[in-house]
């Protein structure tokens, strides 16, 4: 098995402007990520994908690989596709470019669920709830699986529903609720299925790029971590990580 490494990587944000460019600690974050993913044990290689010329230089510029991608490219799934077209991979892994706290662990816990799962499609983490915060949070997308780990559905809302109660902050002691970590796991062929698709109708409605792969019937194994992670969305954000790698043993 070949595993390649793929992080999309986009110059536009609209809550933080050339998000893949904020320094963290002298070091971008697309830098962070690609570092960190590179720790992996099972994967093989790592490539930022891209559509800006400025994150392909500063990648390049710390010697990196990059993948020049185009930008009306729909999802990072999406371009994750584009880039498995011309590169040799029997899986791909979408590390989200976001991230750049990712404990490379979480990678090769994904990678070896879909090796362990020849019937599955698609590989992801999820992780239990334990705060009302992130229960609520339409941010936080919450996942529910069957007897054999596979997906069921994912969602922005509150799955599932606790009819006994109607005061969610009364849920996490009437059942396990699980977020969705945003990582995710292909075999080369179920890429470029998934990558021929339309979006679809809840992928429209969720925001959601895995329910596409859902409705088409693709199964998605789910195996559940104990780690975490802090996904950049704002200003706030980087500040909470450099907090991190402030008292963190990751070289800075």
């Amino acid at each position: 098995m070949h595993i390649v490494g793929i992080i999309p990587s986009r110059y536009a944000s609209q809550r933080l402007p050339a998000k893949p460019l904020v320094g963290l600690l002298g070091k971008p974050m697309v830098q962070r990520v690609y570092e960190q993913a590179q720790k992996a044990r099972l994967l093989h290689k790592v490539i930022v994908a891209t559509d800006d010329e400025r994150i392909a230089a500063v990648v390049q510029s710390f010697g990196g690989e990059v993948a020049m991608t185009s930008s009306d490219i729909r999802s990072g799934s999406d371009r994750l596709a584009a880039v498995a077209e011309t590169v040799r991979g029997d899986m791909f892994v979408n590390i989200q470019g976001d991230e750049p706290l990712i404990n490379p662990v979480m990678i090769d816990q994904a990678v070896q669920t879909l090796l362990d799962a020849p019937e599955s499609h698609i590989g992801t983490l999820v992780k239990r709830i334990e705060s009302i915060d992130e229960l609520t949070n339409p941010n936080v997308v919450k996942t529910v699986f069957d007897s054999s780990m596979h997906a069921l559905y994912f969602s922005r809302s509150t799955i599932p529903h606790i009819r006994e109660s109607s005061d969610p902050k009364s849920w996490l002691a009437h059942h396990t609720f699980y977020k969705h970590i945003g990582l995710y796991v292909y075999r080369r062929e179920s890429l470029l299925k998934y990558a021929s698709l339309p979006e679809s109708p809840l992928e429209k409605a969720e925001k959601l790029e895995q329910l596409r792969a859902l409705e088409a019937g693709m199964k998605i194994k789910v195996a559940i971590t104990e780690f975490d992670s802090i996904p950049v969305d704002t200003q706030a954000d980087v500040e909470k990580v450099i907090r991190v790698l402030k008292g963190t043993s990751i070289p800075v």
